[in-house]
């Protein structure tokens, strides 16, 4: 996040164009910091040093390193030290800086001096900012007397650069009462505490684009059930290792399915964190407050879905599966996968009850079930499929933070669980032993 800010900072001062700052954040992306860069920035060598050193290297068969402790100018416990920098965000830009703008190390030195003091940023605060260190990062952007808006923003924060693009960075929460929007979609968390977490987008709609499909790994363009599907199963991840964390601390919560709006207003009290998705914009929603209103009529999203795709030339599949889940993205995902492996799916469903009225119509011989669901969830769904058939093959989806549930399910007579996101060594091993009768 340094890179972006401190790039965006001197495009602002006309220190560096655009096309620059574009070129620097990709060669960012794997750029490979030089020992005498990172001593320079760090006041162990100054530029003469440096430059010396560079000039004997050029005429010996010998490293940085090892000429510089030679000269007298690093000892080896530094030299150490110095390696563990060589991934440093903040290194690797004035590095960049130096090569492709002609500024100085000095030179860029005073720079992110000028950019600390005009942005108001403490020393820690910069240290923090220097290192990307997400956690340290986001006390500078939410001011909040509550912790857990913090952490979630965090989580946000950590699956954004997991999942979607490191390419990001974030301005100034607002703690407000109303927010407008022309797409939100969130999802609720209830039982000991009230927590609403979502991801929205104004006029622009190309992050929220992004982050549908990166996530799925498909070629979305446009905001339409596939964006909101896709961003609600990004935001399911993220309150999952929310709900997971707060059951460590004896905090239960139940997850809800994502919903998504259009068009409209959201009331209450919570905060919107702005986030600049490759130079697209975001608003990441949180609310701890259970008078928290993200809109009304939702967006309908889910249908059931009932096919026969059995292989073509009237072979044998190696299984009729039945698919459950109100994700089309996650329906999308385990139909590639199973028919790539020779199963037919013989159904998809979207909610608990389309689910225990297609096993009934179309006997599969295993199901896979989503725990979160609109409807009837999977919990129920599994109890109305073991009364039609007690003997049939049940394998539950689960994201994190839905363990209650899954035990529940499990004991019911669910054979299996597959955890989200999905990992296809994992289906593909769990569908087989439960076909095969393995325990």
């Amino acid at each position: 996040m340094f890179a972006q800010l401190f790039g965006k900072y001197l495009i602002g001062r006309s220190v560096i164009k655009e096309d620059i700052y574009q070129e620097i954040l990709e060669k960012h992306k794997s750029v490979r910091v030089r020992i005498g860069t990172i001593a320079v920035a760090e006041g162990l060598m100054n530029e003469a040093q440096a430059e010396e050193v560079n000039r004997l290297q050029r005429n010996l068969d010998m490293r940085f390193g090892d000429i510089a402790v030679d000269k007298g100018f690093l000892s080896l416990e530094q030299i150490d030290s110095l390696l563990s920098m060589q991934g440093n965000a903040y290194h690797q830009f004035v590095q960049l800086m130096t090569e492709m703008t002609g500024l100085t190390a000095s030179d860029t030195e005073q720079l992110v001096k000028a950019f600390q003091k005009d942005s108001g940023y403490t020393d820690m605060e910069m240290e923090a900012l220097k290192a990307d260190d997400i956690d340290q990062l986001i006390p500078l952007f939410i001011i909040s007397t509550k912790p857990h808006i913090r952490e979630i923003a965090s989580l946000v924060s950590r699956n954004l650069i997991r999942f979607i693009s490191s390419d990001f960075y974030i301005g100034k929460a607002q703690h407000v009462k109303e927010f407008s929007y022309k797409h939100l979609t969130y999802q609720e968390l209830t039982g000991d505490d009230s927590v609403f977490i979502g991801i929205a987008s104004n006029d622009d709609d190309k992050g929220f684009v992004k982050v549908a499909s990166a996530f799925s790994k498909e070629d979305i363009t446009s905001v339409g059930s596939s964006a909101y599907d896709a961003v609600g199963e990004f935001i399911n991840v993220t309150s999952g290792l929310y709900a997971s964390e707060m059951s460590i601390r004896k905090t239960d919560l139940d997850m809800e399915p994502p919903v998504s709006f259009c068009d409209q207003t959201a009331k209450g009290d919570f905060y919107a964190l702005p986030v600049y998705l490759e130079g697209n914009r975001i608003d990441v929603i949180i609310s701890i407050n259970e008078e928290f209103i993200p809109g009304v009529n939702p967006v309908q999203t889910g249908e059931v879905f009932n096919t026969d795709s059995l292989i073509a030339g009237g072979e044998l599949s190696l299984g009729k599966i039945l698919i459950v889940d109100d994700s089309g993205m996650s329906r999308s995902m385990l139909r590639n996968i199973l028919e790539r492996a020779g199963y037919s799916i013989v159904c998809e469903a979207a909610n608990g009850e389309d689910a225990v009225s297609s096993f009934e119509e179309f006997s599969p011989d295993l199901v896979t079930l989503d725990i979160t669901m609109p409807k009837m969830d999977g919990l129920e769904a599994l109890t109305h499929i073991l009364e039609l058939n007690a003997d049939a093959k049940v394998i539950m989806i689960t994201a994190a933070g839905q363990q209650d549930k899954l035990i529940k399910a499990l004991k019911v007579g669910a054979k299996r669980f597959i955890s989200k996101p999905f990992n296809e060594e994992e289906i593909l091993k769990n569908v087989k032993d439960v076909l095969n009768g393995v325990d």
